[in-house]
């Protein structure tokens, strides 16, 4: 892929991520579990994971995070050490389990994977934050709820990655 073009891709999906950000703030996931997301902007995660190399894909993540920190007022609070934790943790274990276990397990199985290490990445900040250990009962909820949200992300990355042009594909 040209650099110009490579470049105009990832603008591309950091903003689809700021945008998916956005609209996940409309679904009320905190009624059922307090501070739980459906992780939409990850399926930009999995994509740009799909379709580039480390440095770019990372770049698309942390992009996202801080750009979507400043759009929505957090830059350097809690919520935004909480949301970079959980988005470089998980970005790691996907990008490593794509690489190590790219036959083992679909998109499907590596979005999952993203998402319990968020949560999982969240609770461990969270812990250094207030040093509370009662924190860690809340990750077994947190779980459960990834289960099906990165099922679902997953999901979607699989038949996008599916519609896009194969000029941008490496699959």
């Amino acid at each position: 892929m040209r650099k110009t073009k490579k470049i105009v891709v990832i603008a591309l999906l950091v903003s689809l991520g700021l945008v998916l950000h956005l609209v996940e703030g409309f679904f009320p996931l905190t009624a059922i579990v307090p501070g739980a997301k459906l992780g939409l902007a990850n399926i930009v995660s999995v994509i740009a994971i799909s379709l580039f190399g480390f440095t770019s894909a990372f770049q698309v993540v942390i992009f996202r995070v801080i750009l979507g920190s400043l759009l929505a007022g957090t830059f350097m609070t809690i919520n935004f050490y909480l949301s970079f934790s959980g988005a470089v943790f998980s970005f790691l274990m996907m990008y490593f389990s794509y690489k190590i276990f790219k036959d083992k397990f679909s998109l499907i199985g590596i979005s999952i994977i993203g998402a319990v290490s968020h949560n999982t990445a969240q609770i461990a900040a969270a812990y250094l934050i207030i040093s509370n250990q009662g924190i860690f009962y809340y990750l077994p909820f947190l779980t459960l709820l990834a289960l099906p949200t990165g099922f679902s992300v997953g999901l979607v990355s699989y038949f996008t990655l599916d519609y896009l042009p194969l000029s941008l594909t490496r699959r």
